[in-house]
């Protein structure tokens, strides 16, 4: 009976660890196979169906890759384009929450500002590398500019769809607790327009990882987009991938940390909205 009694607990006790090696290895498989079918696919593509130098293979690649790890240049060009599109985003955001809970929530600012909005929000960032660079040179800021424009609209429209889903029995119901404009405004629809925020705020950043190359592509000594452009002149093709791959890889990063902060926010404002 013991013997029996002891089997029966070690199996409870291994089926923990039996099935998180199980998961584990499903989530292995997931992610890896995805990966090694692409990196296989790259290969083939760069042996069989185009030359190496236009289409450097993996390893050549990976190689460069590591070689300008170690002299720091990727470092170097890395940096100067987060820094561009952190301050350029960062600002474009605040812009965008703020128009956005403007024109949704105030009639008189949608009046005077919708159609602006409506109009601006068609005409594309790249369209305004030319004129920022006149207005502002071939500096920081005319770069730090265009990522603003690409990123106020996007959020503005995120902002307003959550000022607009905001329902009206919410609103009635602080007007009769005696609640003032302004009140309804800080307690009922900005937190209720977080989430939508958010969102847009997320959907804007990968403009603004778009945008930086487009910007830095035209008059610049640095940055993702300048390391693409100069290794075409060169021929350079496996620092053109390492520099594309970068770009990736770092947007991938700010999309899952977004994704995450989108999360924890929703669960603190779900019961706004």
């Amino acid at each position: 009976m013991k013997t029996t009694m002891s089997s029966a607990n070690d199996r409870t006790w291994r089926a923990p660890g039996r099935v998180e090696l199980y998961s584990w290895l499903a989530v292995t498989v997931k992610i890896g196979l995805p990966i090694a079918g692409g990196l296989l696919l790259w290969h083939w593509a760069s042996t069989f169906l185009f030359s190496s130098i236009l289409f450097p293979t993996p390893l050549a690649t990976l190689t460069e890759a590591v070689t300008m790890l170690r002299s720091g240049d990727i470092l170097k060009d890395a940096g100067a384009s987060l820094g561009r599109i952190g301050v350029g985003f960062a600002i474009g955001s605040a812009i965008g929450v703020i128009l956005g809970l403007l024109v949704g929530y105030f009639e008189l600012a949608r009046l005077a500002m919708d159609p602006y909005l409506q109009f601006f929000r068609f005409i594309p960032p790249i369209a305004w590398v030319s004129p920022a660079i006149i207005w502002f040179g071939i500096g920081e800021t005319s770069k730090v500019f265009i990522i603003v424009y690409g990123t106020v609209f996007v959020v503005a429209l995120g902002t307003i769809a959550g000022v607009t889903s905001v329902h009206r029995d919410k609103i009635r119901a602080a007007l009769m607790f005696g609640a003032s404009e302004w009140q309804i405004f800080r307690i009922v629809i900005i937190p209720s327009t977080v989430h939508y925020s958010l969102t847009g705020m997320r959907l804007a950043m990968g403009i603004a990882f778009m945008t930086v190359v487009a910007s830095e592509m035209l008059g610049a000594d640095s940055g993702l987009g300048y390391l693409i452009l100069s290794s075409r002149l060169w021929m350079a093709t496996d620092r053109i991938f390492v520099g594309i791959i970068v770009l990736g890889l770092l947007g991938l990063l700010a999309d899952r940390l977004f994704s995450l902060l989108i999360n924890q926010l929703a669960h603190k404002y779900r019961s706004y909205t």
